[in-house]
């Protein structure tokens, strides 16, 4: 996250003075384009309570697979109980036990994940075990992949089987660190990130180089892939990314999906410590409180 700058002669920050109550207004007059298509209502809703105008501009679709596509993953899963099983989103580990249910085999892939070491990757995820009374043997420090690896580092996975639930792209690394210490990989994709219509990312483009908007919030990188890949096409990607360092700016969901937009070459990224859309929005009214105070230095 870009740090806002530090009160000067060790004066409380506007933050801390203001409270709450006044932060809730600080996206005033504010236009912030919500690029992520599921919730999009939900985090519309809180930046229009926090005085923002709220502007849907989808950079990324979904496609859940279906039965035929899945099933041989799901019976995999069930016929090899494996000693692990890898969740790394709620929304992909719903998709599984909804296709298994609809296959009949709901209980039996329900007990397959139940008996096995359970790692899960973001709250969403633990919350959709935790509903189903499972608690994961290893979760993430920070919400990413990275944190989730560094949590398994204690643990033996020498010639184990390993089941990895997919989040909408392959994961290179993840499977290659299982892999480096002797694990016996499978995965599953339930979900596929697929670029929105082109006109949408057209009117996002557009919106963003004609200065129509002040903030863009990405919930995934694949978001921010698709904005950079339609700029580019068009030839606009150097303009695009002026654009983010001056006047309109980046706001990220979460510390992945931060990362992501900095290395498409957009260092200006306000995000949250904890990935929460809530978070993401009260960071982005700091930022600009922030700015308010000290409108000659750079934040």
């Amino acid at each position: 996250m870009r740090k806002a700058a530090q009160p000067r002669g060790g004066m409380p920050s506007i933050i801390e003075t203001e409270g709450a109550e006044l932060l809730a207004k600080r996206l005033e007059g504010k236009r912030v384009a919500i690029t992520g298509p599921r919730k999009a209502e939900e985090l519309g809703t809180i930046v229009e309570k926090m005085g923002g105008k709220a502007l849907v501009r989808p950079a990324q679709g979904t496609i859940f697979l279906d039965e035929p596509e899945l099933g041989g993953g799901i019976s995999e899963w069930i016929r090899l109980k494996p000693e692990w099983s890898v969740l790394t989103t709620g929304m992909g580990l719903e998709a599984l036990i909804n296709t298994a249910q609809e296959m009949g085999l709901g209980d039996a892939f329900m007990e397959a994940v139940r008996q096995s070491k359970i790692a899960a990757r973001g709250y969403k995820t633990a919350n959709a075990l935790k509903k189903r009374g499972m608690a994961p043997l290893v979760r993430d420090d920070d919400g990413s992949t990275e944190g989730l690896l560094r949590q398994m580092e204690e643990y033996d996975f020498a010639g184990t089987n390993v089941m990895v639930q997919l989040h909408g792209d392959h994961a290179p690394r993840l499977v290659a660190w299982l892999e480096s210490r002797g694990a016996n990989v499978r995965t599953v994709l339930p979900y596929r990130h697929i670029a929105p219509p082109e006109e949408q990312l057209e009117q996002l483009l557009d919106d963003i180089l004609e200065r129509r908007v002040d903030a863009v919030t990405f919930t995934s990188a694949p978001q921010v892939r698709f904005l950079i890949g339609h700029a580019a096409k068009r030839g606009f990607e150097p303009s695009l990314r002026s654009a983010f360092e001056h006047e309109v700016v980046a706001v990220a969901v979460g510390k992945v999906t931060a990362q992501s937009i900095r290395e498409e070459g957009i260092g200006r990224v306000v995000a949250p410590q904890e990935e929460r859309m809530g978070s993401m929005m009260v960071e982005l009214a700091k930022y600009y409180a922030e700015a308010e105070t000290q409108p000659e230095e750079t934040i």
